[in-house]
């Protein structure tokens, strides 16, 4: 899958489940803990992976908590 293929798997998706308000945060978990999940794997460190974001690390030490991410 390329980054196009995962876009529009996620339109699909968000086209069919889309309903009521605060919808935005509902749904951010969908790409943000694959996203976390993988760079801690990746690079084994917040601080790293913070870097390559480009957030704060307290940020990212924020939505690993938000997100249940061990």
């Amino acid at each position: 899958m390329d980054a196009e293929d995962i876009q529009e798997v996620l339109r699909g998706y968000f086209l069919r489940h889309l309903e009521g308000k605060d919808e935005y945060k509902a749904y951010l978990g969908l790409y943000e803990k694959p996203l976390i999940e993988a760079g801690l794997e990746k690079f084994g460190s917040q601080l790293q992976l913070s870097q390559v974001l480009g957030i704060n690390r307290n940020t990212l030490r924020k939505k690993i908590h938000e997100q249940h991410i061990d």
